[in-house]
Protein backbone atom coordinates (compact mmCIF):
# COMPACT_ATOMS: atom_id res chain seq x y z
CA UNK A 1 0.00 0.00 0.00
CA UNK A 2 1.48 2.97 -1.35
CA UNK A 3 1.42 6.51 1.38
CA UNK A 4 -0.37 9.22 -0.08
CA UNK A 5 0.22 12.70 2.06
CA UNK A 6 -2.26 15.75 0.72
CA UNK A 7 -1.17 19.00 2.71
CA UNK A 8 -3.50 21.61 1.39
CA UNK A 9 -7.42 21.77 0.65
CA UNK A 10 -8.73 19.20 -1.13
CA UNK A 11 -12.32 17.89 -2.79
CA UNK A 12 -13.32 15.45 -0.10
CA UNK A 13 -14.94 12.80 -2.55
CA UNK A 14 -11.26 12.58 -4.26
CA UNK A 15 -9.45 12.39 -1.20
CA UNK A 16 -11.81 9.20 -0.11
CA UNK A 17 -11.08 7.98 -3.89
CA UNK A 18 -7.41 7.87 -3.38
CA UNK A 19 -8.16 6.74 0.28
CA UNK A 20 -9.81 4.12 -0.11
CA UNK A 21 -6.76 2.04 -1.62
CA UNK A 22 -3.92 3.84 -0.22
CA UNK A 23 -2.39 4.93 3.18
CA UNK A 24 -3.78 8.69 3.12
CA UNK A 25 -3.02 11.73 5.13
CA UNK A 26 -5.18 14.12 4.41
CA UNK A 27 -4.07 17.57 6.58
CA UNK A 28 -4.87 20.64 5.19
CA UNK A 29 -3.13 22.39 7.81
CA UNK A 30 0.30 20.84 7.36
CA UNK A 31 1.20 23.52 5.01
CA UNK A 32 1.94 25.62 8.25
CA UNK A 33 3.86 23.02 10.08
CA UNK A 34 6.93 22.53 8.11
CA UNK A 35 8.57 20.47 11.06
CA UNK A 36 5.84 17.76 10.75
CA UNK A 37 5.46 17.88 6.86
CA UNK A 38 9.45 17.66 6.83
CA UNK A 39 8.70 14.57 9.15
CA UNK A 40 5.79 12.94 7.62
CA UNK A 41 7.57 12.71 3.75
CA UNK A 42 9.93 10.79 5.11
CA UNK A 43 7.70 7.67 4.19
CA UNK A 44 5.69 9.58 1.45
CA UNK A 45 5.13 7.96 -1.90
CA UNK A 46 3.14 10.54 -3.11
CA UNK A 47 2.71 14.40 -2.08
CA UNK A 48 -0.45 16.64 -3.16
CA UNK A 49 0.06 19.93 -2.61
CA UNK A 50 -1.02 23.44 -4.00
CA UNK A 51 0.55 26.90 -4.23
CA UNK A 52 1.64 27.82 -0.60
CA UNK A 53 3.74 24.26 -0.15
CA UNK A 54 7.08 24.68 -0.86
CA UNK A 55 8.61 21.19 -2.40
CA UNK A 56 12.06 22.64 -2.42
CA UNK A 57 15.46 20.56 -1.74
CA UNK A 58 15.20 20.59 2.04
CA UNK A 59 11.59 18.50 1.39
CA UNK A 60 13.18 16.26 -1.21
CA UNK A 61 15.79 15.50 0.88
CA UNK A 62 13.39 14.65 3.57
CA UNK A 63 11.50 12.16 1.13
CA UNK A 64 13.68 9.18 -0.45
CA UNK A 65 10.64 7.69 -1.31
CA UNK A 66 8.88 9.93 -3.24
CA UNK A 67 7.89 9.16 -6.70
CA UNK A 68 5.41 11.99 -7.65
CA UNK A 69 3.99 15.20 -7.01
CA UNK A 70 0.41 16.24 -7.93
CA UNK A 71 -0.35 19.99 -8.40
CA UNK A 72 -4.19 21.08 -7.03
CA UNK A 73 -3.39 24.27 -9.87
CA UNK A 74 -1.20 24.81 -12.57
CA UNK A 75 1.74 26.86 -11.22
CA UNK A 76 4.86 24.78 -10.34
CA UNK A 77 6.92 28.05 -8.83
CA UNK A 78 6.45 26.21 -5.57
CA UNK A 79 8.06 23.21 -6.55
CA UNK A 80 11.89 22.24 -7.34
CA UNK A 81 11.34 20.92 -10.90
CA UNK A 82 14.67 20.81 -11.71
CA UNK A 83 15.44 18.47 -8.28
CA UNK A 84 12.29 16.64 -8.83
CA UNK A 85 13.98 16.03 -12.27
CA UNK A 86 16.84 14.77 -11.45
CA UNK A 87 15.52 12.43 -8.56
CA UNK A 88 12.73 11.05 -11.74
CA UNK A 89 10.07 12.40 -9.25
CA UNK A 90 7.04 13.01 -11.47
CA UNK A 91 5.10 16.41 -11.02
CA UNK A 92 1.22 16.56 -12.20
CA UNK A 93 0.21 19.81 -12.58
CA UNK A 94 -3.83 20.29 -13.35
CA UNK A 95 -3.79 22.01 -16.45
CA UNK A 96 -7.15 23.39 -18.00
CA UNK A 97 -9.04 22.09 -14.95
CA UNK A 98 -9.45 25.82 -13.24
CA UNK A 99 -9.12 27.90 -16.68
CA UNK A 100 -12.62 28.60 -16.97
CA UNK A 101 -12.55 29.64 -13.10
CA UNK A 102 -9.51 32.09 -13.85
CA UNK A 103 -11.10 33.35 -16.68
CA UNK A 104 -14.68 34.64 -15.11
CA UNK A 105 -12.47 36.36 -12.35
CA UNK A 106 -10.83 38.56 -14.63
CA UNK A 107 -14.08 39.48 -16.40
CA UNK A 108 -15.79 40.00 -13.35
CA UNK A 109 -12.89 42.10 -11.68
CA UNK A 110 -12.47 43.94 -15.44
CA UNK A 111 -15.91 45.04 -15.09
CA UNK A 112 -16.00 45.94 -11.01
CA UNK A 113 -13.00 48.40 -11.77
CA UNK A 114 -14.01 49.95 -14.86
CA UNK A 115 -17.72 50.65 -12.93
CA UNK A 116 -15.98 51.30 -9.89
CA UNK A 117 -19.52 50.96 -8.40
CA UNK A 118 -19.17 48.41 -5.94
CA UNK A 119 -17.43 49.42 -3.20
CA UNK A 120 -20.09 51.87 -1.94
CA UNK A 121 -21.92 49.77 0.28
CA UNK A 122 -20.96 51.60 3.31
CA UNK A 123 -21.71 55.46 2.23
CA UNK A 124 -25.20 53.93 0.77
CA UNK A 125 -26.29 52.47 4.30
CA UNK A 126 -25.04 55.83 5.83
CA UNK A 127 -27.20 57.64 3.79
CA UNK A 128 -25.09 59.15 1.05
CA UNK A 129 -25.66 58.89 -2.20
CA UNK A 130 -23.11 59.54 -4.13
CA UNK A 131 -23.94 58.91 -7.85
CA UNK A 132 -21.76 61.13 -9.42
CA UNK A 133 -18.46 59.84 -7.84
CA UNK A 134 -19.72 56.64 -9.26
CA UNK A 135 -20.13 56.98 -12.78
CA UNK A 136 -18.10 54.41 -14.56
CA UNK A 137 -16.83 53.22 -18.05
CA UNK A 138 -18.67 50.53 -19.98
CA UNK A 139 -16.31 47.34 -21.24
CA UNK A 140 -17.70 47.52 -24.55
CA UNK A 141 -15.76 48.76 -27.39
CA UNK A 142 -12.43 49.30 -24.97
CA UNK A 143 -9.39 47.12 -25.59
CA UNK A 144 -8.60 44.48 -23.09
CA UNK A 145 -4.85 43.42 -23.71
CA UNK A 146 -3.41 39.87 -22.40
CA UNK A 147 0.16 39.25 -21.71
CA UNK A 148 0.65 35.63 -21.75
CA UNK A 149 -1.74 34.10 -24.81
CA UNK A 150 -1.98 30.75 -23.19
CA UNK A 151 -5.32 28.31 -22.45
CA UNK A 152 -7.13 30.93 -19.63
CA UNK A 153 -6.42 33.91 -21.81
CA UNK A 154 -7.92 32.29 -24.95
CA UNK A 155 -11.01 31.50 -22.45
CA UNK A 156 -10.71 35.12 -21.55
CA UNK A 157 -11.04 36.18 -24.76
CA UNK A 158 -14.48 34.47 -25.54
CA UNK A 159 -15.39 35.97 -22.51
CA UNK A 160 -14.85 39.49 -23.34
CA UNK A 161 -15.22 39.46 -27.23
CA UNK A 162 -18.72 38.26 -26.06
CA UNK A 163 -19.25 41.87 -24.41
CA UNK A 164 -18.06 43.62 -27.28
CA UNK A 165 -14.57 44.31 -26.13
CA UNK A 166 -11.48 44.67 -28.87
CA UNK A 167 -8.66 42.07 -27.77
CA UNK A 168 -4.50 42.17 -28.16
CA UNK A 169 -2.13 39.75 -26.86
CA UNK A 170 1.95 39.65 -26.34
CA UNK A 171 3.28 36.42 -25.88
CA UNK A 172 6.62 35.83 -27.35
CA UNK A 173 6.68 32.07 -26.90
CA UNK A 174 3.72 31.78 -29.31
CA UNK A 175 4.51 32.09 -33.18
CA UNK A 176 2.90 34.66 -35.19
CA UNK A 177 1.19 32.63 -37.41
CA UNK A 178 -0.48 29.82 -34.90
CA UNK A 179 -3.93 29.30 -35.27
CA UNK A 180 -4.59 29.39 -31.53
CA UNK A 181 -4.33 33.43 -32.11
CA UNK A 182 -7.70 33.33 -34.53
CA UNK A 183 -8.75 37.21 -34.68
CA UNK A 184 -6.84 38.41 -31.69
CA UNK A 185 -3.78 40.74 -32.68
CA UNK A 186 -0.89 39.48 -31.70
CA UNK A 187 1.16 42.83 -30.43
CA UNK A 188 4.51 43.95 -28.92
CA UNK A 189 5.01 44.68 -25.29
CA UNK A 190 5.54 48.16 -26.09
CA UNK A 191 1.95 48.24 -27.69
CA UNK A 192 0.28 46.04 -25.34
CA UNK A 193 1.22 48.52 -22.67
CA UNK A 194 -0.36 51.42 -24.49
CA UNK A 195 -3.10 50.32 -26.17
CA UNK A 196 -4.69 48.89 -23.75
CA UNK A 197 -7.71 49.87 -21.39
CA UNK A 198 -7.13 46.85 -19.40
CA UNK A 199 -4.03 44.85 -18.84
CA UNK A 200 -4.25 41.44 -17.49
CA UNK A 201 -1.69 38.95 -17.16
CA UNK A 202 -1.35 35.64 -17.98
CA UNK A 203 2.18 34.65 -17.32
CA UNK A 204 4.71 32.12 -15.05
CA UNK A 205 7.01 33.59 -12.49
CA UNK A 206 10.45 33.38 -14.05
CA UNK A 207 13.47 35.32 -13.43
CA UNK A 208 12.84 36.76 -17.27
CA UNK A 209 9.00 37.85 -15.98
CA UNK A 210 9.85 38.53 -12.21
CA UNK A 211 9.05 42.25 -12.10
CA UNK A 212 8.11 42.85 -15.53
CA UNK A 213 5.46 45.12 -14.31
CA UNK A 214 7.76 47.65 -12.73
CA UNK A 215 7.03 51.49 -12.66
CA UNK A 216 8.37 52.17 -16.37
CA UNK A 217 6.16 49.70 -17.87
CA UNK A 218 3.27 51.08 -15.22
CA UNK A 219 4.06 54.47 -16.82
CA UNK A 220 3.96 53.02 -20.15
CA UNK A 221 0.08 51.88 -19.50
CA UNK A 222 -2.80 54.64 -20.89
CA UNK A 223 -3.55 56.96 -18.18
CA UNK A 224 -7.00 55.85 -16.85
CA UNK A 225 -6.20 52.37 -17.45
CA UNK A 226 -6.80 49.28 -15.26
CA UNK A 227 -4.06 46.26 -14.60
CA UNK A 228 -5.21 42.90 -13.46
CA UNK A 229 -2.92 40.25 -12.06
CA UNK A 230 -4.36 36.52 -11.40
CA UNK A 231 -1.49 35.38 -12.41
CA UNK A 232 1.81 34.84 -10.44
CA UNK A 233 3.24 36.95 -7.28
CA UNK A 234 6.08 38.76 -8.36
CA UNK A 235 5.32 39.62 -11.99
CA UNK A 236 4.33 43.03 -10.65
CA UNK A 237 6.39 45.22 -8.87
CA UNK A 238 4.00 45.85 -5.85
CA UNK A 239 5.62 49.12 -4.53
CA UNK A 240 5.55 50.35 -8.19
CA UNK A 241 1.81 49.91 -8.56
CA UNK A 242 0.67 51.35 -5.49
CA UNK A 243 2.65 54.69 -6.19
CA UNK A 244 0.60 54.62 -9.74
CA UNK A 245 -2.27 53.93 -8.11
CA UNK A 246 -1.49 56.85 -5.47
CA UNK A 247 -0.15 59.13 -8.16
CA UNK A 248 -3.50 58.50 -10.13
CA UNK A 249 -2.17 57.21 -13.73
CA UNK A 250 -3.77 53.88 -13.22
CA UNK A 251 -7.62 54.34 -12.58
CA UNK A 252 -7.53 51.03 -10.54
CA UNK A 253 -5.90 47.39 -10.50
CA UNK A 254 -7.00 44.04 -8.95
CA UNK A 255 -4.44 41.54 -7.13
CA UNK A 256 -4.97 37.83 -6.29
CA UNK A 257 -1.12 37.24 -6.34
CA UNK A 258 1.18 38.68 -4.15
CA UNK A 259 4.87 38.46 -3.58
CA UNK A 260 4.77 37.54 -0.06
CA UNK A 261 2.10 34.59 0.37
CA UNK A 262 -0.39 34.94 2.36
CA UNK A 263 0.14 38.64 2.11
CA UNK A 264 1.51 39.91 5.87
CA UNK A 265 -0.03 42.97 7.51
CA UNK A 266 3.56 44.35 6.96
CA UNK A 267 3.59 43.64 3.17
CA UNK A 268 0.02 44.54 3.11
CA UNK A 269 0.65 48.39 4.27
CA UNK A 270 2.03 49.27 0.83
CA UNK A 271 -1.26 48.91 -0.44
CA UNK A 272 -3.46 51.02 2.78
CA UNK A 273 -6.04 54.21 1.59
CA UNK A 274 -5.85 52.79 -2.08
CA UNK A 275 -9.78 52.48 -2.99
CA UNK A 276 -9.26 51.77 -6.49
CA UNK A 277 -7.59 48.56 -5.61
CA UNK A 278 -8.99 45.22 -5.10
CA UNK A 279 -7.33 42.67 -3.19
CA UNK A 280 -8.00 38.67 -3.08
CA UNK A 281 -6.19 35.62 -1.51
CA UNK A 282 -5.13 33.53 -4.43
CA UNK A 283 -8.64 32.45 -5.22
CA UNK A 284 -9.09 33.30 -8.83
CA UNK A 285 -8.52 29.77 -9.89
CA UNK A 286 -10.87 28.10 -7.14
CA UNK A 287 -14.89 27.87 -7.02
CA UNK A 288 -16.02 25.28 -5.83
CA UNK A 289 -16.89 23.85 -9.34
CA UNK A 290 -12.92 24.15 -10.35
CA UNK A 291 -12.03 22.21 -6.83
CA UNK A 292 -13.90 19.35 -8.06
CA UNK A 293 -12.26 19.10 -11.21
CA UNK A 294 -8.91 19.72 -10.44
CA UNK A 295 -9.25 17.53 -7.61
CA UNK A 296 -10.66 14.87 -9.66
CA UNK A 297 -7.75 15.00 -12.03
CA UNK A 298 -5.19 14.69 -9.70
CA UNK A 299 -6.75 11.65 -8.00
CA UNK A 300 -6.73 10.42 -11.58
CA UNK A 301 -3.28 10.73 -12.34
CA UNK A 302 -2.03 9.58 -8.39
CA UNK A 303 -4.42 6.52 -9.03
CA UNK A 304 -3.34 5.63 -12.59
CA UNK A 305 0.15 6.02 -11.60
CA UNK A 306 0.17 3.78 -8.31
CA UNK A 307 -1.21 1.15 -10.74
CA UNK A 308 1.15 1.13 -13.08
CA UNK A 309 3.47 0.74 -10.36
CA UNK A 310 1.91 -2.84 -8.91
Amino acid sequence: MSRIVITEFMDEAAVQRIAASHDTLYAPDLVDRRADLLAQVAATDVLIVRNRTRVDADLLAAAPRLQAVGRLGVGLDNIDMEGCQARGITVWPATGANDLAVAEYVITTAMMLLRGAYAATERVIAGDWPRQDLIGTEASALTLGLMGYGAIARQVTRRAQAMGMRVIAHDPHLPADDPAWGDVAPVSRADLLAGSDVISLHVPLTPQTRHMIDAAALRAMRPGAVLINAARGGVVDEDALANALRQGHLAGAALDVFEVEPLTAKAGQRFAGLSNLILTPHIAGVTAQANVRVSSLIADRVLDHLAERV
